[in-house]
């Protein structure tokens, strides 16, 4: 039976390319053949999909599956089955000379590498996009019988090449999933003092903050005319300058201006003496005062003359440095996010790369960039043993689930969200590498997501780097993280009910 059935194809083949060859002669002709034509290579395709990403959100993803799915399939046909399943292709005799593309493909005929493409970009559009899939389908079926029409392939050819190209599509489905949307952000709502024009508030400028010029403490002044305004210069302790401006005599409220790491500075100050927090834009980055809900200046002095804040926790870090015979012992205050490993290194090269790129796509290439010559860290995490690409620490739940968390709806969830990335399993690289390309780190299996109250790190020989809220911390042999519940009070906009 199965040696018959390659005779009965090829029979089955001919019968079918002689019912196309009977067709009458017409305008159709001229159209199959520029269809087949615009195909080549995937132009057809490309072109679609230029037009599509055009429109963010899902009908730009569409178009990105399509392509990877087409990839997919091309690269399957082409380099796979064309190699291992040669065979001629029709011959002028078998359709009228008026219809014979030419000149034709020197290619093996099975399988059809225009249909694979065809049948492998529509349904990858069509999974993100169901609608646009439909509409771009009778194409693809043009597409894939223009082949037929044209003499350049028989009509199994085109089954099989469809079959590929289906299959392609639906492989990569899960690559590059559509996240889905973050919760909406909420807050304990607490009271603190009203700030009328900054009155009774002291605010800390350091200097060092990447944005900051000569008009800063101006324009600030201009907004809390009331306020007591401390610049931190360069040869200045930051932590004494903050703490000066909290201990100063009339102070109600503590504000901030800087970066990520001279926040979290304040933050302890702040719970320290009990003082409400006011967290303004400002610094290389300043992640806390997005999550806030005062990324302006105008949202900060709001919430600030109308005393509406809310509760936050914070994070305890109890650091050990130093040598074993004799330790020294820290303690820190995290707002945001520690990192250890490579994950500084990702961080610092996307903030670089998402002026000019965008968030995704600076993500993969601040990954590749990375993993590509970085090597593990061998740790010992709440007592077990680990080869470590990233090990990420957050400050509450931060979305997306994966390798690039964002945003953080929530600053009193009570948890530490902990992100692995291990080089623990075989052909550890390969497959981080693979994940990254496919989007499919938050399902893959070297990445651990868990949610916990308190963590140990200890390193398994030389000391790490550990950088806490942005700030680099060498030599470190230890580190425990905890969570201090609704320890901070930090003014924000409320929400309208």
């Amino acid at each position: 039976m199965l040696r018959k059935a390659p005779g009965r194809l090829s029979r089955l083949d001919r019968k079918l390319v002689r019912a196309v060859s009977a067709l009458p002669a017409g305008r159709h002709d001229d159209f199959f053949r520029r269809l087949s034509a615009a195909a080549n290579n995937g132009r057809l395709w490309l072109g679609i999909a230029g037009v599509l990403a055009l429109f963010p959100g899902k009908t730009r993803r569409a178009a990105l599956h399509g392509l990877l799915a087409q990839g997919v399939a091309s690269g399957v046909t082409n380099l796979g089955f064309k190699t291992l399943l040669p065979r001629a292709r029709p011959r002028p005799e078998h359709l009228p000379v008026f219809r014979f593309v030419h000149p034709q493909p020197t290619s093996s005929s099975m399988p059809s590498g225009h249909s694979a493409s065809a049948v492998a970009f529509t349904l990858g559009v069509g999974i993100i996009r169901p609608w646009l899939g439909a509409a771009l389908a009778p194409v693809a079926a043009g597409v894939a019988y223009s082949r037929v029409h044209t003499g350049a392939h028989w009509p199994s050819d085109v089954v099989f090449g469809s079959a590929i190209g289906a299959g392609a599509a639906l492989v990569t489905r899960k690559w590059w999933p559509v996240r889905p949307p973050f919760p909406a952000s909420s807050c304990t709502r607490a009271r603190a003092p009203e700030l009328p024009e900054g009155e009774g508030l002291g605010i800390a400028i350091n200097t060092l903050g990447g944005s900051y010029a000569d008009e800063t403490a101006a324009a600030l002044q201009k907004v809390f005319p009331r306020a007591y305004i401390k610049k931190i210069g360069p040869a200045e302790d930051v932590a004494a300058g903050i703490a000066a401006v909290a201990a100063r005599p009339g102070i109600v409220a503590l504000g901030v201006w800087g970066g990520d790491g001279t926040v979290g500075t304040a933050a302890a100050t702040a719970v320290e003496h009990s003082l409400p927090l006011l967290v303004l834009p400002g610094g290389t980055l300043n992640h806390f005062a997005r999550d806030a809900g005062t990324p302006t200046l105008t949202a900060a002095a709001e919430a600030a003359s109308r005393g509406q804040a809310a509760l936050a926790d914070v994070g305890h870090v109890a650091v050990e440095r130093g040598r074993p015979d004799s330790p020294e012992t820290l303690e820190l205050t995290m707002l945001n996010t520690a990192g250890i490993g490579l994950y500084p290194n990702l961080v610092r090269r996307r903030e670089r790369l998402q002026p000019a790129l965008g968030k995704p796509l600076a993500g993969v290439v601040a990954m590749f960039r990375t993993f590509a010559a970085g090597t593990p860290t061998t740790l010992i995490v709440d007592g077990v043993r680990h080869k470590l690409w990233i090990m990420y620490v957050g400050r509450g739940r931060y979305y997306p689930r994966d390798h690039a968390p964002l945003m953080r709806p929530v600053l009193d969830d009570g948890v530490l969200d902990l992100r692995m990335i291990t080089a623990d399993e075989p052909f550890a690289r390969l497959r981080l590498l693979w994940s990254v390309l496919t989007g499919t780190i938050a399902t893959s299996g070297i990445t651990h997501l868990s949610e916990t109250s308190r963590i140990r790190v200890e390193t398994a020989g030389s000391p790490m780097v550990l950088a806490v809220d942005g700030e680099a911390m060498p030599g470190v042999r230890a580190a425990e993280f905890s969570v201090k519940r609704g320890a901070l009070r930090y003014y924000s906009p409320w929400p309208e009910r």
